[in-house]
Formats: C-alpha cells, structure tokens, sequence
C-alpha cells in the first residue's frame, strides 16, 4: 500500500473556517494507519498583519490522548502571515479507532510517515503543486523546491517530544521548532528514566498491551475544559477526561525517544521552548493547579530543553497550564506575546 491523502478537503467539526484531510500511512503488514489533516483556511484570509509574501507553512502535532482543537492557537498564526494546518495522529482524535487501544504506539517512528504525509500536501499547497519559487524567495529557507519545503513545526507535550525526533530524522524538512511543554523527560529527570528502564522493559517485550498502574486523575482536564473551570469545549470521546490507558509498550517508546533527547539531538534549526513557571503533581485536587502543569516535571522539561540544539529559547510563563496556550486569557496573551516576539527574531 502506497501513502496517500484522500482527494480533497472536507468540511472539519471546527466549523467553516476549517477543513479536514483523511491520510493514509502503511503499516509494515500492508494495512493503513489513518490519520487527519486539519487546516485553517478563515474566509478573510486570515486578516495577515505581517506583509509576508509568500507566507509559511505551520504544523501542530498535539499530544497524547488528545486532538486539535484550539482555535486561538490557528487564529494567532493565521493572523500573523502563517498558513495553519494540524494533525490528528493516527488513532487520536478525528482519527480515534479503539479508544481501549488509544495513542498506543510501541515506537514514536511510527507517527513519521503521516507527518510526512502532512508535510508534502502543505508544501504543495503552499508552492502550488509541483511549481518551484522563483526570485528571491527562492533563496528562502522557507520556500525549497516541493519535497523540501521548510515549515515550523510545532509540537504539544508527547507530539512535543514526536515532532523533536522528526526535525532530527528530517531537518531539511523544518526551518523552526516551537514545543509546548514537550515530554523530554520523565518525571524527578534521567535518573528516575534509567531506574525504571528495566522495570517497564521485561513487560513491554513479553506483552506490551498490560496496563499500568499509574494514577488516573482528572486535574488536567478540569483545568482546559467548559464543563469544569476552562475555556474550551473538549470532546470527551476524543479527549477522555482521565486519558487513554498508559500501557508497558508505549511506556517504553516514551521512554527510548526520551533517551534519545538525552543523548543530544543536536538540531540546526533554532527551537522555542514553552514551559509553565511550576508544576503541582500532587494526589489531591487544588484551585492552585489551575496555574501551574499537573501532568509534567518543568524543571526537568527546562533542564533536558538544553540537549535539543545550539539554539534554543525557554520561555516560563507564570501561571500556565500543561498546554500554554489553553490557560487562562491573561497568561495565554502572554505566551501568545512571548511566541510572537521569538517568530519576529527568529522567522521574520
């Protein structure tokens, strides 16, 4: 089976601002692994306030047992000159099969074929099929021949950590990272990862499918959706309040991606970081944990930030939620402001 993209856009549950894309990556057994293309395509253009002539390409990678659905987060870009598109991984979201199996991957490769998927129909809608730049955009790290096309590439906490490794496997394909609170590392930091390695281990190769024994709280939840202290409307089918089930197999590709951060990724494009100032990690429900990350270790995050590339960015921004950009309106404008400071150094 080759990869494919399905042959047009459909309208997409955000409403008509937004379309959807089916996207179909081969497994190694010939069956198709499906994952969802999302762009955003506002009836006004996206109001561009950047002058920027041709405008990039951005890609958002969300994270585990999660979806697309931040419409600031596209508004922000779209306004700032960027065309916006995100992806659905294969069995999250828009592309949700089992939710009993859901995210569960036993190696974070298996994500890099629907991502470059992703990549190619942005490159050609973005350089108009097969045409190459002329003039001097042509130059551009931006604007490559079809193939490689350059975009930012953003990513959220486990697409954080997914979208790391695919700008290591493919830089060409990246001009700039931007995560937001990318699971680098696990949490208490390296040390913690190496002793727990041959304890997951021995269950992940003999059945990678057991389910762990980790806690399942819904502290995050209530801090991003409508139906409890948040802004946004988050459906539960596609984003269960507690998570999908963490399993032995998964567990342990988390657990060798984030070895692999740790050895160096030694990325040549410049990266952003966005991390919340402090976690809250504890076992009983707190208002305070709407102000701080309930799911990550920051402190390791910020300190394993420093292994991506030779330029790297960290931004700590008081007040946030595991997901930056669905906190609270005063601290999201501030992040918005932080992200739109580092594109005009970096990218403008």
């Amino acid at each position: 089976m080759r990869a494919a993209a399905s042959a047009s856009w459909s309208p997409d549950i955000l409403g008509p601002d937004y379309q959807a894309m089916t996207l179909q990556a081969p497994r190694p057994d010939g069956t198709a692994r499906r994952a969802t293309l999302i762009r955003h395509s506002p009836a006004d253009g996206g109001a561009d306030e950047s002058g920027r002539s041709p405008r990039l390409g951005v890609l958002y990678i969300h994270g585990w047992s999660d979806y697309f659905y931040n419409t600031g987060l596209s508004e922000f870009f779209s306004s700032h000159g960027y065309d916006f598109y995100a992806l659905d991984l294969h069995n999250h979201g828009r592309s949700l099969e089992s939710a009993e199996l859901g995210g569960y991957v036993d190696d974070l490769a298996d994500y890099d074929d629907e991502i470059l998927l992703a990549h190619q129909v942005i490159a050609n809608e973005l350089y108009q099929g097969n045409a190459k730049p002329e003039g001097p955009a042509a130059e551009s790290v931006h604007t490559n021949p079809i193939g490689r096309a350059a975009i930012i590439l953003v990513g959220h906490s486990t697409g954080g950590l997914i979208a790391a490794l695919w700008a290591r496997k493919f830089p060409d394909k990246v001009s700039h990272l931007v995560l937001n609170s990318p699971w680098l590392e696990i949490h208490g930091g390296a040390a913690i990862r190496r002793a727990a390695t041959p304890l997951v281990r021995p269950v992940a190769d003999r059945r990678p499918l057991t389910r762990m024994r980790v806690p399942e709280r819904t502290f995050y939840w209530r801090g991003i959706s409508d139906e409890a202290y948040g802004d946004w409307h988050v459906d539960r089918h596609m984003r269960p309040p507690q998570a999908f089930p963490v399993r032995a197999g998964w567990m342990q590709a988390i657990m060798a991606a984030q070895r692999e951060v740790a050895s160096g990724l030694a990325l040549p494009m410049p990266a952003l970081v966005l991390l919340s100032a402090r976690s809250m990690l504890g076992p009983v429900w707190n208002e305070a944990m709407l102000h701080a990350d309930v799911v990550l270790d920051v402190r390791a995050l910020a300190f394993r930030a420093l292994s991506l590339g030779s330029s790297v960015a960290l931004e700590r921004i008081d007040g946030a939620l595991h997901e930056v950009f669905l906190s609270n309106k005063p601290v999201r404008d501030d992040a918005y402001n932080r992200l739109a400071r580092w594109l005009r150094g970096y990218v403008d």
